[in-house]
């Protein structure tokens, strides 16, 4: 299994990166972990637009969803003819958020012609050669972190989420945990939106997770401060996401 980071900003695009969007592949199958704001050009990267397979979105933010709308032109408009639906998992109204989004007002969407559309709830699922397991987290909407397992290796992803039983859950034992960091101890008080790095160290260790990723990082936090933070919290291997670096699982 192998995972490749096309964007890891958080809320919004950085100088360096895009927002959330995540390529997961096995057997040939690529499936897409959120697909946010600017990330459709980076991730032509790494695979051709249309040999994508299917896309889970956490949830319905801007910087984890509305990337779809630059997919949608290419699905629909592509000159060898538009591409056939393509499995797309998320919370529900997803797909009325993408028409909107794709739209002018008094404008209609036909977005829905290209996805196949199946609303995620707590559950596990088979998606191409990969073992889904989704459950909901501590965010301010429906948001869901997700575990892909393969061949008896997994990739958790949080998602955006404050700590959580049911992230700890979820990732136990995972051999790599790619985990929300967004806050700033000292600065970031509200609870039950994201994770700081210590707090994201704590999931980690709880969970006894092989790889502690950080993602999800705005461009106005310091990263080296939230990867110190998660050190003190979680003895195993750390680091920061980085657009275009690949792991091999």
């Amino acid at each position: 299994m192998k995972l490749t980071v096309i964007g890891c900003s958080g809320s919004f695009p950085g100088p360096d990166s895009a927002c959330s969007c995540y390529l997961v592949e096995a057997e040939g199958f690529r499936v897409l972990l959120d697909l946010g704001s600017g990330a459709l050009g980076p991730l032509q990267r790494h695979v051709d637009l249309a040999d994508l397979d299917a896309v889970l979105l956490s949830h319905l933010h801007a910087d984890h969803c509305l990337g779809w709308c630059d997919y949608y032109v290419v699905r629909r408009y592509h000159p060898q003819g538009a591409m056939p639906p393509i499995p797309v998992y998320g919370p529900a109204n997803t797909v009325d958020r993408l028409s909107r989004a794709s739209s002018l007002p008094g404008e209609s969407s036909a977005i829905a012609e290209f996805i196949d559309f199946t609303t995620l709830r707590p559950s596990s699922f088979e998606l191409g050669p990969f073992q889904v397991t989704v459950d909901r987290v501590n965010h301010p909407v429906e948001t869901y972190a997700m575990r892909l397992a393969y061949d008896g290796r997994s990739v958790t992803y949080s998602g955006d989420t404050d700590e959580c039983e049911e992230l700890a859950r979820l990732a136990a034992d995972t051999d790599l945990l790619l985990a929300d960091a967004a806050y700033l101890d000292g600065r970031d008080v509200q609870s039950g939106v994201h994770m700081t790095g210590r707090a994201a160290g704590e999931q980690a260790a709880r969970a006894q997770a092989g790889r502690l990723v950080l993602t999800h990082i705005p461009p106005w936090t310091d990263a080296q401060r939230n990867l110190d933070a998660a050190r003190t919290t979680y003895a195993g291997p750390v680091e920061l996401a980085r657009p275009h670096v690949t792991y091999s699982v």
